[in-house]
């Protein structure tokens, strides 16, 4: 045996392992998922439905099915782009080199990102509670006459939860972006300084054209997440009032642990959620990634 191969046996022998855990802990559940997609039942009493697609086609007249597509959809519209657009201006701000005391913010603005998000989930139901702190200040402000019940009204509910989002991931946004600034040349700033750009012209032609892999990266990761999006829906609202909050996720735990369980349309649900993240970050690849241009 030639040294050559001999290295190379030894490099698929370290990597044998952890290849087989993966094989075993990710890939191997997910096939089991996709064979429960294909049956029907309730309980373990399945059997592979006839035809064998019927659990998705089920999904098209599912109208609460349809009503969590259509919220998760909502809340990657609105919470997405503006949390990143935050994260990116809070990170240019700090990184700015004379700004006193950068560690301190940098820490309070990620400091939520290590919040317990049941613990900070229960905290905003506290603060919008109808007699919590939000109303008391807007009354004390005379901004409202009477208290607003947040999480009792569709349209108020959803924007508790975009707020809960955003402070909680905002910061984490922002520890990427902060690590893009730091591989940027100083000197091409300096030279778009030198040449007359102000701060909004060095910002958007300079800055960000470097960050875009980062800008990409971060966008995946968060259209990954709010697709998959559970714990506020369940923590903070229930899914209410009626299902106007209520997630794809929140409705296949539903379907999954609760009341009558349906292991296989939950299934077919959640092959739906990861068909839809890989479409999305396909998508946003193909859009901002423009190296081969």
């Amino acid at each position: 045996m030639t040294s050559e191969r001999r290295r190379s046996l030894t490099g698929w022998a370290f990597l044998l392992p952890a290849a087989l855990l993966i094989v075993l802990m990710s890939f191997y559940p997910m096939l089991q998922a996709f064979l429960l997609s294909l049956q029907t039942g309730k309980g373990t009493r399945l059997r592979y439905a006839e035809p064998l697609w019927s659990n998705y086609s089920r999904l098209l007249s599912d109208e609460r099915f349809l009503e969590t597509v259509r919220s998760t959809f909502l809340y990657l519209l609105i919470q997405v782009p503006i949390m990143l657009a935050l994260a990116l201006v809070l990170a240019v701000i700090l990184n700015d080199p004379h700004l006193r005391f950068k560690g301190l913010w940098r820490t309070a603005i990620f400091l939520p990102c290590a919040v317990s998000l049941v613990s900070y989930s229960l905290v905003f139901r506290t603060i919008f509670a109808t007699d919590g702190f939000v109303n008391d200040m807007l009354l004390g402000l005379h901004l409202i006459d009477s208290p607003i019940n947040w999480l009792g009204q569709a349209g108020t509910a959803r924007i508790v939860i975009i707020l809960g989002l955003l402070w909680r991931w905002t910061g984490y946004n922002m520890v990427f972006f902060l690590a893009g600034l730091q591989n940027i040349d100083y000197a091409t700033i300096e030279a778009a300084r030198i040449d007359g750009a102000g701060a909004w012209k060095t910002f958007w032609y300079v800055i960000v054209p470097q960050l875009k892999p980062m800008i990409l990266l971060t966008a995946i990761m968060s259209t990954n997440g709010t697709l998959q999006l559970f714990d506020e829906s369940w923590n903070l609202t229930l899914g209410g009032p009626g299902n106007a909050t209520k997630t794809m996720s929140h409705y296949l735990y539903e379907l999954s642990f609760l009341k009558s369980p349906n292991i296989g349309y939950a299934s077919a649900i959640s092959y739906v959620i990861l068909i839809l993240v890989a479409v999305l970050a396909l998508i946003q690849m193909k859009v901002g990634d423009k190296r081969d241009a």
